[in-house]
């Protein structure tokens, strides 16, 4: 079916229901992504306050045929809030919707409206006395309703899940303008087909989040960050395991580091203190999180003593005090940035069995070797197989000098990801970048399944067009 752009006429019949404020002239950022790959336009922006308001959005734009791009914070890696083909989109912005609707520390439970800030959910929470575990990188600018569109991973994933795990119920406006008021509170409730897991993951075709109820736990009392020289990526999957029988779910995060990153943090992020005075090939950066009367200094160091005792493990630097464990955490989390002034030629987040990761990276080696003489900086989310594979140019060189290879670059190693039997989706979603992927590398029945589902639920394809289903 035909859609039409968002045009003059369109924005004054918006006008003549909902008002000119909930209209906005259209900043730059809304047409951008942060890897800047894909340069979207932008018809009509609006900011609705209310539920009631997105509705009415919505259903202008599906009685007009005018395709919706939901935005969030705008820090999505795959272009699923940029639309840079067919007619130009009304952008639906819920940075006005940030309200945290109620909390109930007893239940565990918090509702927040869809444009909250993840680092605010956090924050009231803690105010509770409670945790939100899901954290990112872009936790002070991205916002719940994204995370969720794209069920959004982070370092925690180990102990407490993805967006997916950590959402109980959702209120939504789906492609026709109706609103479902699905803030369920229940952690048990089998009436029929879930639609919150259907819409969470979405990442905005089937529907707008505009608010959530969350899930909450308690706080643990004592933390504990050690970083560890590892020998080897298969080292450190021994001492996950044995991490794990020694403090089950006590382990919250297990990061893998291999010194690529710590040499691209030396290069760009000088100031970035680092723990070893030689950088390892290999470290592990592994969080505890344990309640009253535990000791977590004292369990890192039990770990690292079996550890060591069996061969695993290198020097290792044990947080003893929240200045040091955050020096530590300063090293991950600036990794991504250090990448980013460095300027990757082609970035892939993905998934591999992890029993398989060493195989991976040594067969990876091999094929990058085979198109240039490329850098790689694998790192990532060891604890649930998700990996940041990232490929760069040799030294001295710019990503622009190598942008024609950067198809050949992301083919080959999603082609060696399948072989492993892993995902060339992690945690970042499909977007717009990963669509073609998606149609080539999902099974012909998931595929089918799925434009059914985007055909009943969105039959004039009004919601993010091109995002997910190639359009």
């Amino acid at each position: 079916m035909t859609l039409n752009p968002a045009d003059e006429t369109f924005s004054l019949q918006i006008a003549a229901e909902l008002g000119d404020e909930v209209l906005r002239p259209i900043a730059d950022r809304y047409r951008e992504e942060p890897r800047r790959r894909l340069a979207g336009q932008v018809g009509v922006l609006a900011l609705p306050r209310t539920v009631d308001e997105v509705s009415a959005l919505v259903r202008l734009a599906s009685n007009a045929r005018v395709p919706v791009v939901p935005y969030g914070g705008g820090t999505g890696l795959v272009g699923g809030q940029v639309m840079p083909e067919g007619p130009a989109p009304l952008v639906i912005s819920l940075e006005r919707m940030t309200a945290i609707r109620a909390i109930y520390p007893t239940e565990n439970i918090l509702i927040a409206e869809a444009g909250a800030v993840l680092e605010d959910v956090q924050n009231a929470a803690e105010r509770a006395n409670r945790l939100f575990p899901l954290a990112l990188a872009a936790q002070g600018s991205c916002r719940i309703g994204g995370n969720l569109a794209t069920n959004a991973g982070g370092v925690n994933v180990l102990r407490y899940g993805n967006a997916r795990d950590l959402c109980l119920g959702l209120e939504a406006v789906l492609p026709n303008g109706e609103i479902w008021h699905g803030l369920s509170r229940l952690r048990k409730d089998n009436t029929g087909y879930d639609l919150r897991d259907l819409l969470i993951g979405a990442e905005g075709t089937l529907g707008i989040i505009t608010a959530a109820s969350l899930k909450l736990f308690p706080r643990p009392q004592a933390v504990g960050t050690a970083m560890i020289q590892v020998a080897s990526p298969e080292a450190a999957i021994q001492m996950l395991a044995l991490a794990r029988d020694q403090l089950g779910d006590a382990v919250s995060t297990f990061e893998l580091i291999h010194r690529q990153g710590l040499q691209f943090l030396t290069e760009v992020l000088p100031g970035i203190r680092q723990p070893f005075d030689m950088q390892p090939e290999w470290c592990v950066l592994v969080e505890l999180g344990l309640f009253a009367g535990a000791l977590p200094s004292a369990a890192l160091e039990t770990l690292y003593v079996a550890a060591n005792e069996a061969g695993l493990v290198g020097d290792a630097v044990i947080a003893q005090s929240d200045a040091q464990r955050q020096e530590l955490w300063a090293v991950r989390e600036n990794v991504p940035e250090a990448n980013r002034l460095i300027g990757s030629i082609s970035s892939h987040d993905i998934s591999i069995p992890i029993s398989r990761i060493p195989d991976f990276i040594k067969r990876g080696v091999e094929v990058i070797s085979t198109l240039g003489p490329f850098r790689i900086n694998c790192f990532g989310h060891l604890g649930d197989g998700n990996l940041h594979y990232n490929v760069y140019p040799p030294e001295g060189h710019s990503r622009d000098e190598f942008d024609g290879q950067r198809h050949a670059v992301m083919h080959a190693v999603h082609e060696l990801v399948a072989q492993f039997d892993g995902s060339f989706s992690a945690e970042h979603g499909v977007g717009r970048l990963k669509a073609g992927e998606l149609a080539n590398y999902a099974p012909a029945a998931k595929l089918n399944a799925m434009h059914a589902i985007k055909t009943a639920l969105d039959p004039q394809g009004i919601m993010n067009p091109g995002a997910v289903l190639r359009s």
